[in-house]
């Protein structure tokens, strides 16, 4: 897979890529990364050296026909772990399992604390589960990474990507070794969280948002359905306005009439 769709891939959009000397030769490590698109997983495995193992949502494994056979086909040979999303608690126990098995053999784990793509392309609060639990249960360094311009180049929706050149920085490695046998302190998770999210923001410079992005996800879909709906009312009200100003117009002209 790095050389059929890595290759090609950095040599159509010729990524640009700092910190790539703060990747380990070899032993266990995280990378936490910002999620702007779909092609964030393919565009960092393709600028490195060795195997990133990411986690992916099971449908993209137990899809049936022949597209469905060659997706997993394709997911698990670009390194992708299924993990089973029907409970949220189930699915966040299921990561954490796959990150601990991929470090325990050594390899570079890939995960998304954000837990999905940015709507608008700022920097979302880190969900304190998977990517705190993994690091503090193995000891393996976090390493920051930040992507840049991938939302430009494949927007959600969109399935031909824009040929632009993206970037990567990678930060220098994270230890929380000190804070090990503490995974199941909720402080603890959420102080090496957040202390991750802050360097993907200095590494970014995306702006920081409070807030988690499934729920502004959220919002930005009721704000639509809202405005939609508000839309379809002025112009059901403007229908309505005209239907009546017609009806005025023509007992105004049978009343011209009949005088």
């Amino acid at each position: 897979m790095k050389v059929s769709i890595g290759g090609p891939l950095k040599l159509v959009f010729r990524p640009w890529v700092e910190g790539l000397e703060n990747v380990p030769a070899e032993g266990p490590a995280i990378l936490a990364s910002n999620h702007l698109s779909f092609s964030d997983s393919f565009f960092l495995p393709a600028v490195l050296d060795r195997k990133v193992t990411f986690i992916a949502k099971a449908e993209y494994f137990t899809t049936p026909g022949l597209k469905g056979r060659m997706t997993a086909a394709f997911f698990k040979g670009v390194g992708q772990l299924p993990v089973d999303r029907s409970g949220a608690r189930g699915a966040g126990e299921a990561a954490v399992r796959s990150g601990i098995e991929v470090l325990e053999r050594g390899e570079l784990f890939g995960i998304y604390p954000e837990g999905t793509r940015s709507p608008d392309g700022r920097l979302y609060r880190g969900k304190p589960g998977g990517l705190a639990r993994v690091a503090l249960a193995t000891g393996a360094p976090v390493l920051p990474v930040a992507m840049i311009d991938t939302e430009k180049i494949q927007p959600p929706g969109q399935v031909v990507p824009k040929l632009m050149r993206p970037g990567i920085r990678i930060g220098k490695p994270l230890d929380f070794r000190r804070y090990q046998g503490m995974e199941h302190d909720r402080f603890v998770l959420r102080a090496v969280t957040d202390e991750v999210m802050y360097e993907i923001m200095n590494l970014s410079g995306q702006e920081y948002v409070d807030m988690y992005a499934t729920a502004a996800k959220r919002q930005i879909a009721e704000a639509a359905k809202a405005e939609k709906d508000a839309a379809k009312a002025a112009r059901a009200a403007l229908a309505q306005a005209e239907k009546e100003q017609a009806e005025k117009e023509k007992r105004a002209e049978r009343d011209d009439r009949n005088q």
